[in-house]
């Protein structure tokens, strides 16, 4: 029989991550809904490629000290966190410097590529967030490597949250907005969300203003091909759109960007299984051996596939209405988009769980080389499929990518840790029954 603090941990972490990344997606959907109406195809396809790319420098930051952070304190001794923490903020603090200074060097030329002179202004702006989201980071890996969530939940709820609101008042009493506008409430919701999240890790933020060689060598070393994957993966889900708006335009980003949003709406229950797999597999590794992992993966994945499937059928078969609820009969040619994008997020949790489940377990190089070459062919043919293709091509490419990925992924898990495929399955089948005599049978009785 399992601990029952640990199955309080994961009823109550996973409660928190499902509404967090529910939240997430509801705020970013929502946002999204009404952008769609106030913007033009050009302005909404210019704000796309904008946090798109904003997104690439966040990622490249965190990566290298994201998951370390996570690993090292959720495995070490109390006496080396304030080592550990110290070490990650000087990291942190250099690769901030860079990012500031790559934007300050492109920014100009980025908007003149995607023709929106307004984007220079606003990627130099952004480097105040870049500061803040960068302190804020810290707070939040912190607090999720002593397996506690609530402030995480709470600051990313005022950071979506005001966003949205202010895109909402806007909408409501027909108040033109600029994308500009759009960053500085972003800059404020960033810099609430950093004051908050303080309060919640004070009883663990243990900091001395040394620098810590061996702990900088030790979370480089392990974040390096951790970042690598990072950067890496957001490029292959961010490639598209940022080709489609060089070779095409800002509008055909945008078309494109509205499938993938929609799809994003069911991959809440993959993104929050895996926040709380990624430290407790660390755990496990120590306690119970390769064998526990197995399991892991192959439950977690069958967890997921189990919620995902369903919500991938419906929309799938109503996909017309979908778009032209969501988002106005002027994205028509968003419908054949969001179908073949359907398609590979039944694989996304196998990659998604692939990448946690190897980074926990210390094989960060394996997962780097797989995400690396997954994006470079992600990118040839990106390049090949919209040049032949338009639009509809860069769906495609990412949609074949994917399952070369899956079967490379899935090579690797077999040798390494014995994963049964069909395990995965297995575990979604028996999801069904299992969830209702636990909950709706034992509730009805009750």
């Amino acid at each position: 029989m399992k601990p029952k603090v640990e199955n309080h941990y994961w009823l109550k972490s996973g409660f928190i991550n499902v509404i967090q990344n529910f939240s997430g997606v509801f705020f970013g959907f929502a946002s999204f809904y009404f952008l769609v109406r106030v913007l033009t195809k050009h302005e909404f396809g210019a704000w796309t490629l904008f946090m798109a790319t904003v997104t690439i420098l966040e990622i490249f930051r965190n990566g290298l000290i994201q998951n370390a952070l996570v690993r090292f304190i959720s495995s070490s001794p109390l006496a080396e966190h304030h080592k550990i923490t110290s070490a990650s903020f000087t990291i942190s603090g250099i690769l901030t410097l860079v990012c500031i200074i790559a934007n300050l060097l492109f920014a100009h030329q980025v908007a003149l590529i995607w023709k929106t002179e307004e984007l220079e202004t606003m990627f130099y702006l952004f480097n105040i967030v870049f500061v803040l989201s960068g302190i804020l980071t810290q707070f939040n890996c912190i607090e999720q490597a002593n397996l506690n969530y609530a402030g995480v939940f709470i600051t990313n709820f005022i950071r979506q949250s005001s966003f949205f609101i202010y895109v909402l008042v806007c909408f409501s009493f027909d108040i033109k907005i600029s994308l500009i506008n759009l960053l500085y409430i972003q800059i404020i919701g960033v810099f609430a969300s950093a004051v908050v999240a303080y309060y919640y890790v004070r009883p663990y933020l243990k900091i001395t203003f040394k620098l810590y060689p061996e702990w900088i060598k030790k979370l480089f070393n392990y974040g390096k091909y951790a970042f690598g994957t990072s950067v890496s993966s957001i490029l292959s889900t961010t490639i598209d759109q940022m080709m489609l708006g060089v070779m095409l335009s800002p509008a055909a980003a945008g078309s494109f960007n509205i499938a993938v949003r929609i799809t994003n709406l069911i991959e809440i229950p993959t993104n929050a299984v895996a926040t709380i797999v990624f430290p407790q597999s660390a755990k496990r590794l120590e306690a119970e051996g390769v064998e526990a992992i197995k399991y892991l993966y192959e439950k977690s994945v069958g967890v997921i596939l189990a919620i995902l499937i369903p919500g991938v059928l419906i929309i799938f078969l109503c996909s017309d209405f979908v778009i032209h609820f969501i988002a106005g009969g002027k994205y028509d040619d968003s419908i054949p988009l969001l179908k073949v994008t359907l398609l590979y997020c039944i694989l996304i949790p196998f990659g998604r769980q692939f990448g946690t489940i190897l980074d926990s377990i210390g094989r960060t190089r394996t997962t780097f080389i797989v995400v690396v070459i997954c994006a470079t062919i992600n990118l040839s043919l990106n390049y090949l499929f919209i040049l032949e293709m338009g639009v509809i091509g860069a769906a495609y490419a990412t949609l074949v990518s994917n399952v070369i990925g899956f079967m490379i992924a899935q090579t690797i898990l077999k040798k390494e840790l014995n994963v049964n495929l069909l395990n995965t399955f297995i575990y979604a089948y028996k999801f069904y029954p299992e969830f209702y005599y636990k909950y709706i049978s034992r509730s009805k009785k009750a």
